[in-house]
């Protein structure tokens, strides 16, 4: 595979970097490529507050974005936030969203850019960003446009879309993953804490988790789809 010229990467939601493209992200920076996260919302919506909780509705965006510079930091990418609303993205005007997205495509000049399948995502928020990122795609010229690679999130994706076009194994990467992952504490303390705490110590579940998040699979998107 080439080396890429610069890969953004867009995402809705602080922790979606780390869960979904963690390992391309660090493979990507070990090959000297640029990396620009661009971040959809704050995620000042989740439910999740820490465990114990570290935040409440008012602080949690703040929180949740000091939790992402870590991450970014821990993977070596650059991070530049949208600014839109967390939990509302699928009522935002998809072409006005494009139109923003195409403005940063294009002074980043990236040759790849990454984000959810617009149909797999399983979130609202992720397929709208993917969906919205594909149309400011489409406004760019053929001539200029990166390609993009979607990432679905669906259970049971292979079976629907078949073999992905691009599968990263970031086992090699793994604990790095991990740290970005575990630096998302209003969310990872929560969900994965005692995973990621176990982890550290214990083979077999460090084993586990590699079974779910050690492999990052994309599919090249058809434009003339």
């Amino acid at each position: 595979m080439s080396k890429e010229r610069h890969v953004v990467i867009i995402y809705p939601h602080p922790d979606d970097e780390s869960f979904g493209s963690a390992g391309t992200i660090i493979k990507m920076r070990e090959e000297g490529t640029p990396v620009t996260y661009l971040c959809g919302t704050s995620g000042n919506m989740g439910r999740n507050m820490g465990f114990p909780p570290i935040a409440n509705r008012e602080s949690l965006a703040k929180i949740r974005e000091a939790e992402l510079d870590e991450a970014c930091r821990i993977l070596d990418c650059d991070l530049r936030m949208l600014g839109y609303l967390d939990k509302t993205m699928e009522f935002e005007d998809k072409m006005e969203v494009a139109k923003h997205l195409k403005g940063l495509i294009e002074e980043i000049n990236p040759s790849l850019v990454i984000t959810y399948h617009p149909l797999y995502g399983v979130h609202p928020d992720h397929n709208a960003i993917a969906a919205a990122t594909i149309e400011a795609l489409r406004m760019i010229d053929p001539d200029k446009r990166p390609k993009m690679w979607a990432r679905p999130v669906e259970r049971n994706y292979r079976e629907i879309l078949g073999e992905p076009d691009v599968t990263y194994d970031v086992r090699d990467n793994f604990e790095r993953k991990m740290e970005a992952i575990a630096a998302h504490h209003s969310q990872a303390d929560g969900i994965l804490g005692d995973m990621l705490r176990k982890a550290k110590l214990d083979e077999t579940v460090m084993e586990e988790a590699m079974e779910v998040l050690g492999v990052e699979d994309y599919y090249v998107w058809d434009f003339a789809d």
